[in-house]
């Protein structure tokens, strides 16, 4: 598995089929690109200048909303997923 470096997280973008409101199926072109997923896996944290580490405040597991339009996006043994800063994470979905 990928494991993310300092205050990088790996996110699995939750695939969402878009419908008009007559119930056409929009194609992937057309769609608005998805906020959220679940986290797969954490970095260690941010290093400060001093040399302390500030652990991230999310965990393996949690769904987050991210930035629209940020983070890389990776393709590891067929499958799609998105590393970003934990900075472009805005809110944790309950």
């Amino acid at each position: 598995m990928l494991k993310p470096l300092g205050e990088r997280v790996i996110i699995e973008v939750a695939k969402e089929e878009e419908k008009t409101v007559s119930g056409i199926v929009l194609p992937g072109s057309a769609q608005e690109k998805p906020q959220t997923g679940s986290i797969i896996a954490v970095g260690e944290g941010r290093i400060l200048e001093n040399g302390s580490k500030i652990d991230l405040s999310v965990k393996v597991g949690d769904t987050v909303l991210f930035e629209k339009y940020t983070g890389t996006e990776v393709k590891y043994e067929g499958k799609e997923f998105l590393v970003l800063n934990e900075r472009d994470i805005i809110a944790i979905v309950e």
